[in-house]
This record gives structure tokens, sequence and C-alpha cells, in this order.
């Protein structure tokens, strides 16, 4: 079928950021500040991705000093003096509330004199052959057309990037699969006296009795009270008395880039949700009179494209801790967490230890795509390697990076691998971040 209509709203920006996610967030607030006329593009109605809409708390990663991560972390607990984060082997886990993520992360764009539009999809590139031009949105009235000198893909998926061509990875090298797909939610009227967390399968927390928690997890999914694959319940604080964080769903070998399955796989987890809650009432002290206080309201997708870029991330850097020349993310780091594809619990039985690495600029510019950039989960990696590289502290980190390159290319005109890694590295570290500490 070949559908054509002409577009009459045309709108010209220097930097466009398509998804208003962690990393699109940063990116745009980023450019804004670099002084390019910038329009951030988000499909909900709200901005913060899994922040907001997906509930994902704590935050975890992390990254060397000086990035918008601190900047955001420092925004969120100001309004929770004397609430401290706490340290697991995840790292530090840093709670977020999503009800205040959602005023924090407009006011935050709106005072860098970034433009956003809300309630808006990106649905193609606008190309002249593998130059990006920019994008074909869809609006409330209608579509339009959106013109940048630099467009950035922050969309998780790495959707514009495929649209315009480009070359991706799906999943794990030796077989495809992907990580499994989940949906948070945060339980409430848990009794503190009690009551235990839980950071994974790893962790050895017991229960009141003297039992391994993650034992009693295991067995209960054995006997068929968990839902499949469902082999450990996490259960994080949040900046409140009596809460938790709970993530536990979810559902294996589901294509999240499938309407069908994506509807499917959304529908499971619903349910899901209903039968651990009775799994916690029932066998964990503290938890037996506890209620669903509110769930994510968007599928949460671990992996999906990977888009190969001038530089693959590999699973040596991560364990490794290598570091490169044209840096623009330094010491990043969180363990390589494999949710298995397969099963339940960690494909590699445990998560395994990374070291403080670096991003180079390269992994972020994909290849032959001119005027274009990738940021967030989609950057060009392993699989195991963006096993870590996935969490939201790194992708602020880098949706950050990706914002100075693209002001830069659109001040000068050029397209990113024309970009002098050394000046890009210069402005990131005037704003206080370290690289090369």
């Amino acid at each position: 079928m070949l559908y054509e209509k002409n577009i009459q709203r045309i709108y010209q920006y220097d930097v466009v950021v398509a998804g208003g996610g962690p990393a699109g967030v940063c990116a745009a607030v980023s450019a804004a500040r670099q002084g390019a006329k910038t329009l951030l593009i988000e499909r909900f109605g709200i901005l913060g991705g899994m922040m907001t809409s997906g509930h994902v708390d704590p935050i975890l990663g992390n990254v060397a000093p000086g990035t918008m991560y601190d900047e955001i972390i420092s925004r969120m607990t100001q309004l929770h003096p004397g609430v401290e984060p706490q340290i697991t082997r995840n790292g530090v886990e840093q709670h977020v509330d999503p009800e205040e993520a959602k005023i924090l992360l407009l006011n935050l764009v709106k005072e860098s004199g970034a433009e956003y539009f809300l309630q808006s999809s990106v649905v193609d590139v606008i190309q002249d052959e593998d130059e990006i031009k920019g994008v074909v949105i869809s609006t409330p009235t209608g579509l339009a057309a959106v013109y940048g000198k630099c467009v950035i893909d922050c969309t998780g998926d790495g959707f514009l990037a495929a649209a315009a061509g480009a070359e991706y990875k799906i999943g794990r090298e030796s077989d495809g699969l992907c990580q499994p797909n989940t949906i948070e939610f945060v339980v409430n009227h848990v009794d503190e006296a009690s009551a235990i967390t839980c950071f994974g399968g790893s962790d050895p927390v017991r229960l009141k009795n003297g039992g391994s928690y993650v034992e009693l997890c295991k067995q209960a999914n054995l006997r068929g009270e968990l839902p499949p694959n469902v082999t450990i319940v996490r259960l994080h604080k949040t900046f409140y008395s009596g809460e938790r964080s709970v993530n536990a769903t979810q559902v294996n070998q589901f294509n999240s880039l499938s309407l069908a399955e994506i509807a499917e796989a959304d529908l499971l987890l619903r349910n899901r949700i209903t039968c651990i809650l009775g799994f916690l009432r029932k066998n964990v002290p503290g938890y037996e009179k506890c209620r669903i206080k509110s769930s994510a309201s968007t599928l949460g997708v671990r992996e999906t494209r990977r888009i190969i870029g001038e530089y693959v991330l590999r699973d040596s850097d991560i364990e490794q801790g290598r570091k490169f020349e044209d840096v623009v993310v330094h010491n990043a780091w969180f363990l390589i967490d494999i949710h298995n594809p397969n099963g339940g619990g960690q494909a590699e039985k445990f998560s395994h230890p990374a070291k403080p690495y670096d991003i180079p600029m390269r992994s972020l510019i994909p290849l032959k795509l001119e005027n274009f950039l990738v940021a967030g989960r989609c950057i060009s990696g392993t699989h195991r390697a963006h096993a870590s590289y996935r969490v939201m502290a790194i992708c602020m980190a880098i949706g950050e990076a990706a914002g100075v390159m693209a002001a830069l290319c659109a001040d000068k005109e050029i397209s990113p691998r024309r970009l002098n890694s050394k000046e890009v590295q210069q402005i990131l570290i005037s704003r206080g971040i370290h690289l090369f500490q």
C-alpha cells in the first residue's frame, strides 16, 4: 500500500529529541542550555518514561560526579530531607516519587528553554538517502513535520534509527532472546516493624523465623503460588514509610515491538500483580495487610534494539572498566544484570560484577546515518554490556552528552561523526562533569 499525504504544519529546530524518558529529558535540557533551539517530543502526556509512566523505583546505576543525574537526584531528595537511599549490591538505590518526578521534569525542561510536545508520537523520519532531515509526528490535530539540524533518538526502542535503515541487533547473541518485560507496582500498608526489603535473588535477607526469603520465593514458584518464571519478589523501600516498590512480574519471550504481543504481555502482567500480592499477604511478615497503591501505566521493557554505532561497547569493556579517549560518560557503573530471557531469576545465575567504565562518543553515532544520534538504552553495545548501561542513572548521563553533541553539530552545521570529541569534552567539563578523574 502506498500512502501519501500533504503535511501542512511544519516546524524547524536546531535539535529535535524523540522520547521524553530520562535520556530524552537530559538530552533536550542539555542542548537547550548550550543555546540550541530544541524540541522534545513525547508520546505520553507526561515526561519521565520509566521514571514516571514505568514506575521504576529505585533509580539504579552510577556515573562520575557533575552530570544531570546529580542535579535531578538533588531536586528529588530536597523534597524528602532525612530520607537516605539504600546501599545494596545494586549500589546506591535512589528513591523516586513518580508523581513528584512528573512535575520536576516538566519544570526542568521549561527552565532550560527547550520546547516540548506531549501526546505526540514520532511516526517516521524525513531523510535524503543517509542524511536525516527531521521527523514526522502524530499530534492531536494530525500529522506534522519537524525539521532539525540534528535529531536524537531517545525512544528506547531505537524506533527512528530503525525507520531510517540503521543496522541493529536484538537480544542475546546466541538466540536473539531479550530480557523479560515487567510491570512494576507499589504496595502500602506495610508494617515496618517486621517487613523486610529484598534487592534481588542474591540478597541473604532472612524472615523473622530465620528462613531464607529467597528460598521462600523459589518454593512458592515451584508449587504454583507465584506466577511462571517469578522466582524472586524484589521489595524496595520508597521515600515513604509503610511502602515498598515491587519488581517481580515478568513475561518471557514476548516481542516488545509487536502490537499483539505488547497487548498480551500487559494483560498477563497486570493479572500477575494480584497473584504476587496474595503471596506477600500470606507468606511474608509485615505484608499481611498490604494493598496496591499504584502501578506502571506502560510496559516495562528492558531490551529491544541496540543500534550499531561507530563503536560497539563490548563485554570486556564493562568487565575490565575500559577508558576511552573520546569518553563522554565517565565511570559508568552497574552490575551486568541480565534478567533471565528464558526462565526465572538471572540468566547467569547471578548478576555479574562490572568495573566503572567509560562510554565513548562513537557509541552514540550510528553507522552511515548523518545528522543523527542515539541516546539511552539503544546505544551501541553487546547484549551483556547493555545489561549494565540500560539503567536510568547512566541513560541520563548519555542523554546529557548527546545534547551537547547535537547542539555543537547544529551550531557548526556538521554531522556528529565529524565532531571533535575534545570540544564535546571541554563543554562537559565546564559544567563540572568529571571525565578523566
